[in-house]
């Protein structure tokens, strides 16, 4: 049976947080530990964290990258497989981690990332595009080197070979695939294992958001 930690990146996710948290431990399948790696944040989210039975690993902000921190939660890990989750997402269903978890069976399989729709207040743009990336039906084994790291999940046996880029601004996860399949391990695409993705960003944030994965 696979085995999983789930690591969830936090800074000031006190609005979203105890959600996905509650969420977890609803689930069939239940994760075997749940890391936060929180990168500074000044508001409840610690402490909500603490309240879950959460452990929590502190970095500094000046020092964060996207695989930075996840590097460092996969790192303290003990399980077969990582479970990505960004701290403002949250599982649709109680068999999220179930049918996350289930591409595994494959040994070929390095990596399998879930759907993402937005929330009831999301831009309408913003769940054109989730549409777009995360399609309602279409699960199997990706033609193109694509993952997500807000709702995805990693053998930590083939992380431990290859490890996310800390340099990058963004899309770690894109280019931790593309090094993937040219070992020739596959990614896996599981519509069944949607999660509500909370985005309502102002628009100079969603602009700073594009600059930095271009």
């Amino acid at each position: 049976m696979t085995t999983c930690s789930v690591v969830v990146r936090t800074l000031n996710e006190e609005a979203h947080l105890g959600r996905l948290l509650t969420g977890l431990e609803q689930q069939v399948t239940k994760p075997d530990e749940v890391i936060v790696v929180d990168s500074g944040s000044t508001d409840a989210t610690l402490s909500i964290a603490s309240s879950f039975g959460a452990r929590i690993i502190r970095i500094d902000r000046e020092s964060f990258s996207f695989g930075r921190a996840l590097n460092i939660g996969f790192e303290a890990a003990t399980s077969d497989v990582g479970v990505a989750m960004s701290g403002h997402v949250y599982p649709v269903s109680k068999t999220h981690l179930t049918e996350l978890l289930s591409p595994f069976e494959d040994d070929t399989i390095a990596v399998a990332f879930g759907r993402q729709v937005g929330s009831e207040d999301s831009y309408f743009s913003e769940k054109r595009l989730m549409l777009r990336w995360f399609p309602a039906t279409g699960s199997g084994v990706q033609p193109i080197p694509f993952s997500n790291n807000a709702n995805s999940a990693t053998r930590l046996d083939v992380w431990k070979e290859l490890k996310f880029d800390e340099g990058l601004t963004g899309l770690e996860d894109v280019e931790f695939c593309h090094r993937v399949t040219a070992l020739g391990w596959k990614i896996y695409y599981v519509a069944e294992a949607p999660v509500v993705h909370v985005h309502h960003e102002p628009w100079d944030q969603i602009r700073h958001r594009y600059r930095r994965e271009a």
